[in-house]
């Protein structure tokens, strides 16, 4: 085989291109990370510094690094350079001759260089033009503009003039309602020499043509480029079998396709219903003989069939993932990039987050239309982990130019990403956008985001076929190219992809997948969550702020005051945070101090989000699907994250992972007079067992005890029991009294619930002695807790960055509560059984006034 590679990563220097001083650079980078790496900005994600750097973007950058080649590369008769990732105005000069211009983050640039080597020194320079600069004229010859609603153009000292939907770059960059807005630029992804003779394979793809228990009906796709024409041999092997076929190839590009079939495939599985099990198929290009290898690739995939169902049924038409024949409830968030800069997203950022929804319970990721086609690691991880994937193209509110340049773009972006991870068998759908449809509601005049009053008809009209072209044939085209079969969604949400004025851009309880942002934007109680549900609930949420260790990251301690500029400077949904106030005056009693805030603010929003997930599973089967809004945040910010930036669980975390657990108890008391408890089952075998249920005062009195035989099929949901509120109150004070629902399998307690009869509010709490005594023999990573009355939201909190096995939890005198410590590591997983050092336990009683506590 005659195949070289070398990454160019190393010996970069950058400079503004009206400065004369070059400076030490990081590839993959970006220009902001490296202003900062040489001390020439302050920390943008600090206090208000996000203001200082807006002058970035309108300046160009240069990056130029030196690189030398053997004489066996400069023999081999192809020698490329691939650009994986230039953000995004880029020219680029080898040894001063000009080789490429770029203008498409997303987008994969190969080059044919080998006349432009040189046996000594290369320079390689890359000129970065201002994504602000190449965009301003693109609008102002467009005549108006077009809605982009997150763009935060008034940060970056534009006034009104959004200029993010001309560039094919992350739109996020331009800030949204949980991100600042950092326009980069720069090399965010690696720069490839790769050399090579004879025979070379561009690309190896398994296509499933026919997937079940018995067997797998594959075809090996495969792309090869050779100097010569004549025979080879074709060998494809995996664990399992192996394939050989004899072809006689033109020389240039062609393909090869190869059929194969596994016997008793070992099939890929979400988390929760088996085994996400891959196979690594191998293929080489033979001699005519098939004794020499002329080259060879590999990948790695599962072997599944994933649909998208979507067929009528008794509530209208349906909206759930079938893997393998079975049907999926998805449970889940929406995943956004780790950073604003994503070259500093590390693999151990990655492997915690991702675990981080496995420990959670979740089965599927939507990586949202607004950020990045993801790094292939995170692909690579949601494989092994068994998390499948609701996939956006990148875009996101806003609407779109149509030109034939843009379009020509777009359609080398979406080949590209969908070429580079149609592999992974955690991909379950594509979609073309996030939002922009129920946006612009095109065939509903006051539906929408209010955004065609600004147009006239035929602007209108204009703008409506430029997003069809995108969304409607350029991109299902695309897929449907690389990805035969793949099931494509144009938008979400969106009920339907007819042109019929009521199956476009509504809420609608009967097809599609549904944005639920009454509780929030709108201010609607959380009970709504109870009778807003939807086929498959791909957005919802609820905002709180990081816990106090994490503010005092980015802010001073006087800064820690609501309205401050510091705090409104990390909050980007405009009246966020006097949204949260509003709603803790609703539903909470009143904090002592800022940190007593923080600490309610996650308690306010896990409780949101578990009375809309627990909704949602007790609503199978007609929602099928649950995706709460956001996973994780790009930078330290008051946001609607269950994760902050540092990674540290907040209360939704450890809510989601009760609320999502595969075998549950759900306790819903919004009936009047009523306490009604469902079995949720997301495993394929049958439950079994008895609830026990217990009436019990805060102090821990016992009034009442009752058990019932209960049972389930697997994979569904069930009303086991209704019971009649009065007659477990038997005229006790209701805002004293708990009743505990433990779900028992074979002396075993599978789950355990505690129902109030009351709001929070009116809860009566006296302040608890909790006690805390650490397992002998755990080394300070076990302890139990056991408490003098009820404690509330229970806390653990230490200096080790590491999650608990469980947290935020109710604590009944005459339980003990065992809980252990797992700290985050760099090694082969993301967490480790450690000890947790300095522990500190608190309750809600510690954060509400003192006057809000019984004495």
């Amino acid at each position: 085989m005659h195949e070289t590679k070398l990454v160019l990563n190393k010996a970069w220097t950058f400079k503004a291109c009206d400065e004369q001083e070059w400076k030490k650079a990081e590839v993959p980078g970006f220009v902001h990370t490296d202003l900062l790496k040489n001390e020439l900005i302050l920390d943008p994600f600090y206090g208000t510094n996000e203001k200082l750097v807006q002058w970035i973007d309108k300046k160009d950058w240069e990056y130029q690094t030196t690189f030398q080649v053997t004489e066996d590369i400069l023999k081999e008769e192809h020698v490329d350079l691939v650009f994986h990732g230039l953000d995004t105005y880029a020219d680029v000069y080898l040894n001063d001759v000009h080789i490429l211009s770029a203008d498409n983050m997303f987008r994969v640039w190969e080059v044919n260089v080998k006349s432009n080597l040189k046996s000594e020194d290369n320079v390689l320079r890359i000129k970065f033009r201002s994504p602000i600069q190449e965009d301003l004229p693109k609008l102002e010859a467009l005549g108006y503009p077009l809605p982009a609603s997150n763009d935060q153009s008034e940060v970056g000292e534009l006034g009104e003039k959004r200029v993010s939907i001309f560039a094919r770059k992350a739109p996020y960059h331009y800030g949204w309602d949980w991100g600042p807005r950092f326009v980069t630029s720069g090399i965010w992804r690696d720069i490839e020499l790769r050399a090579w003779s004879e025979d070379y394979i561009e690309d190896l793809y398994i296509h499933q043509n026919k997937v079940n228990e018995e067997s797998a009906a594959l075809t090996a796709v495969v792309e090869v480029n050779v100097d010569q024409a004549g025979p080879r041999v074709i060998r494809i092997e995996t664990d399992g079998g192996e394939w050989t076929k004899e072809v006689d190839l033109p020389a240039g590009l062609s393909k090869v396709e190869v059929e194969l079939e596994l016997k008793s495939p070992k099939l890929w599985w979400s988390r929760g219903l088996g085994e996400p099990h891959m196979y690594t198929f191998k293929v080489q290009i033979l001699d005519e003989s098939g004794s020499e290898s002329k080259a060879e690739r590999s990948v790695k995939t599962g072997i599944r069939n994933i649909r998208l169902v979507q067929e009528a049924d008794e509530y209208g038409t349906s909206f759930y993932f079938e893997l393998n024949g079975v049907p999926v409830f998805a449970k889940g968030a929406n995943h956004i990039p780790n950073d604003s800069f994503v070259t500093e997203v590390s693999y151990e950022r990655y492997r915690h987050e991702i675990e981080s929804a496995v420990l959670a319970n979740m089965n599927m990721l939507r990586v949202w239309g607004g950020g990045i086609y993801e790094q292939d690691i995170f692909y690579d991880l949601c494989d092994e982990h068994g998390i499948l994937v609701w996939q956006d193209f990148m875009f996101a509110c806003s609407m779109y130019p149509g030109d034939e340049a843009f379009l020509n773009s777009v359609r080398h972006e979406a080949a590209d990403n969908v070429k580079r991870l149609r592999n992974h068998p955690s991909i379950a759908l594509w979609c073309g956008n996030n939002e922009i449809d129920s946006a612009w509601a095109h065939y509903n005049e006051n539906g929408g985001w209010g955004w065609k009053k600004d147009y006239t008809p035929e602007q209108r009209e204009k703008i409506w076929s430029d997003y069809e072209a995108v969304f409607h044939k350029l991109l299902p085209e695309v897929v449907e190219e690389y990805l035969p079969g793949a099931d494509y969604w144009p938008s979400s949400p969106i009920v339907s992809v007819s042109n019929d004025i009521n199956q476009h851009a509504s809420t609608s309880s009967t097809v599609g997948d549904v944005h639920y942002w009454g509780v929030w934007h709108n201010a609607e109680p959380f009970e709504n969550y109870n009778v807003q549900l939807g086929r498959f609930m791909s957005e919802y949420g609820f905002q709180s702020f990081p816990e106090h260790k994490s503010v005092l990251r980015y802010a001073e301690p006087s800064d820690l005051e609501l309205t401050s500029e510091v705090m409104m400077a990390h909050q980007k949904n405009g009246n966020g945070n006097r949204l949260i106030k509003q709603y803790m005056d609703m539903y909470m009693t009143e904090p002592k101090d800022f940190p007593s805030f923080l600490y309610m603010s996650q308690v306010l929003q896990a409780d949101a989000m578990k009375m809309a997930i627990e909704a949602h599973r007790r609503n199978r089967p007609l929602v099928m699907g649950t995706l709460y809004w956001q996973m994780n945040d790009t930078w330290p910010v008051a946001s609607w994250a269950g994760m902050d930036y540092y990674g540290n669980w907040k209360a939704l975390h450890y809510y989601a992972k009760r609320s999502f657990a595969d075998e549950m108890i759900s306790v819903d008391g919004t009936k009047p007079g009523k306490v009604d408890l469902y079995l949720l089952s997301d495993v394929l075998q049958p439950l079994e067992g008895e609830i026990s249920i217990r009436i019990t005062d805060f102090d821990g009195t016992l009034h009442d005890v009752q058990t019932h035989t209960v049972s389930i099929a697997g994979n569904t949901t069930k009303l086991v029991l209704s019971l009649d509120k009065d007659e477990l109150l038997k005229g006790r004070d209701e805002q004293s009294t708990v009743m505990i629902a433990e779900l028992v399998r074979q002396g075993k307690v599978i789950d355990s619930q505690k129902h109030y009869f009351v709001p929070f509010k009116d809860l009566k709490l006296s302040q608890p002695e909790i006690e805390l005594t650490e397992v002998e023999g755990s080394e300070g990573s076990k302890f139990h807790l056991k408490t003098s009355v009820l404690a509330k939201q229970v806390w653990l909190d230490c200096d080790q960055e590491g999650i608990f096995s469980d947290n935020f939890f109710d604590l009944i005198p005459g339980e003990t509560k065992e809980v252990t410590f797992h700290a985050r590591k760099g090694g082969e997983q993301a967490f480790e059984l450690a000890s947790a050092g300095d522990l500190k336990v608190r309750s809600m009683a510690d954060f509400i006034k003192e006057t809000q506590v019984q004495k």
